[in-house]
């Protein structure tokens, strides 16, 4: 995934769009890891950190929205 940066130029569409893929994939990680069938640990970790980070993006971007109407 990308840094802050990026993330934040990215449209609300795009970044609900990455999110529901990025659940998605967390989703499928912890199932494997329930099965017996665990990858790269880190990845669940990683997937947690990129789904933060978008969710922080899209709460500043509906605060700064809040903040210009008023």
């Amino acid at each position: 995934m990308a840094d802050m940066k990026e993330i934040r130029k990215k449209s609300d569409s795009d970044l609900m769009k990455i999110l529901k893929e990025k659940r998605d994939a967390l989703r499928d990680f912890r199932f494997a890891g329930a099965g017996g069938r665990t990858r790269n640990v880190r990845e669940g970790r990683a997937l947690r950190h990129e789904i933060a980070q978008i969710l922080t993006a899209l709460n500043e971007k509906m605060l700064a929205s809040d903040s210009e109407d008023e």
